[in-house]
């Protein structure tokens, strides 16, 4: 991709701490499609990972921000209300489960985590939080010693804050189990830590992903979601839910949390909520969020009308034009067209999602993960012209975010890429 007038000079000045899948300069964008400078189409299966769940500048998203950035850019929320704020909420109240009726807004997922982790201290009076293995909450300080995907988001800035105690996950491909052994399994020794590491009684919150993010594409099994909810009403524990990849429609649902019949004490929102403009949200039971201090938590541009006015018009064009039913339907699709591939090449060594969060997993039996593949299949499929992200501990998930917009015929182009991309590289 580095033909000339394709790149800029300035490209050159930006810090190399950011990794960069591709070298693309991006002239514009829509639904599914990235096009550079050129004129070059693009099928987007990243979504910015996982942000532009409306698709790329959904013209309803984008009529909104304009009318709002005509009308008021920056209202700060310490200073006074703004109506697309306040409409926002009204909006949020209609998805989100019904006692959770207060909300705080913030810029980014790592914000928000670390208001909810705030918010839970000073509700319980307990410093102390659990995680689990392979979760991703930020890169903050506090977030960082919350993430356990991969070492890279930590490596170099340890010691971390303290308070953070890590929990299995329920990974029945890694451990080799059924979900029966693996959710008994996790469950004791959760039991276990809270008997070992940090006591009940010092224990704040519990903080997990209903689908692992960054840590490789799982969905929990039920009946472990609802036994992490059981013990933390034994012990008074609050249940934090991170649905900032999970969440706006991309499993199906609104939130993933529906797949679960379970409720969170605190539900943690980001990436999707506004269609590409930085914007988080908490929500918590107004009861809960009266025992947060006032003034002891805030952001200058937390709550931006701009962003707010995309949030609100976010959650009514996913209710309005279908894209839940879509993400279903799509995600079936996708998934379907993995496992009829995958009686062909046995490198696929597992198929797993919801709706349009769907991991797949490469490695063999006798080798186990193969990340170098991975990275191979992601880069040819690059070469033609389809962009897709890796994640997991191994690096070797090829993640399928693609917008909720997608249509049929995007998701059978998306297959004939990834096939073409795996007999070329078999070929050579």
């Amino acid at each position: 991709m580095s033909e000339e007038g394709l790149t800029h000079p300035a490209m050159h000045h930006l810090s190399p701490v950011w990794t960069h899948l591709s070298d693309i300069v991006v002239d514009r964008a829509e639904g599914c499609y990235l096009f550079d400078r050129n004129g070059e189409q693009y099928l987007d299966f990243t979504s910015g990972i996982g942000v532009t769940n409306t698709g790329h500048c959904h013209p309803r998203v984008v009529k909104a921000i304009q009318e709002q950035a005509a009308r008021l850019i920056h209202g700060q929320a310490n200073i006074v209300y703004s109506p697309a704020v306040l409409d926002l909420v009204e909006k949020l109240k209609t998805v989100v489960p019904d006692d959770l009726d207060g909300f705080f807004f913030s810029n980014s997922g790592a914000e928000a985590v670390e208001g909810a982790i705030k918010l839970a201290r000073h509700a319980t009076g307990r410093p102390n939080v659990i995680v689990f293995q392979g979760s991703f909450h930020g890169r903050t300080n506090q977030t960082m010693a919350m993430t356990t995907s991969k070492t890279i988001y930590r490596v170099g800035y340890q010691p971390l804050t303290a308070g953070v105690f890590v929990a299995p996950f329920p990974n029945k491909h890694r451990y080799g189990w059924d979900d029966a052994k693996t959710v008994s399994f996790c469950l004791n020794e959760l039991e276990f830590l809270l008997l070992s590491q940090t006591a009940p009684q010092e224990t704040a919150a519990m903080i997990i992903e209903p689908v692992l993010g960054e840590g490789g594409y799982i969905p929990l099994p039920p009946d472990f979601l609802q036994g992490v909810r059981d013990i933390c009403d034994r012990h008074g524990i609050l249940l934090i839910l991170d649905e900032i990849q999970s969440g706006f429609g991309r499993t199906g649902r609104f939130f993933a949390l529906e797949h679960y019949d379970v409720k969170p004490d605190i539900l943690v929102m980001a990436k999707g909520l506004a269609s590409g403009l930085p914007m988080s949200a908490i929500s918590a039971p107004l009861d809960l969020m009266k025992n947060w201090t006032a003034g002891t938590h805030g952001g200058t541009y937390g709550g931006n009308p701009v962003a707010a006015a995309a949030a609100s018009e976010t959650v009514q064009v996913i209710l309005e034009e279908g894209l839940l039913q879509n993400a279903l339907d799509r995600g079936r699709q996708l998934m379907g067209g993995l496992e009829e591939m995958q009686g062909r090449w046995p490198f696929m060594a597992d198929i797993r999602g919801l709706g349009l969060m769907v991991g797949l997993e490469i490695g063999e039996p006798d080798r186990g993960p193969d990340k170098d593949l991975a990275g191979r299949i992601q880069a040819k499929c690059l070469e033609n012209k389809m962009l897709i992200l890796t994640c997991g501990t191994f690096g070797n998930v090829i993640r399928w975010i693609p917008p909720l917009v997608v249509t049929e015929q995007q998701i059978e182009d998306s297959l004939v890429i990834l096939e073409e991309a795996i007999e070329d590289l078999v070929e050579t």
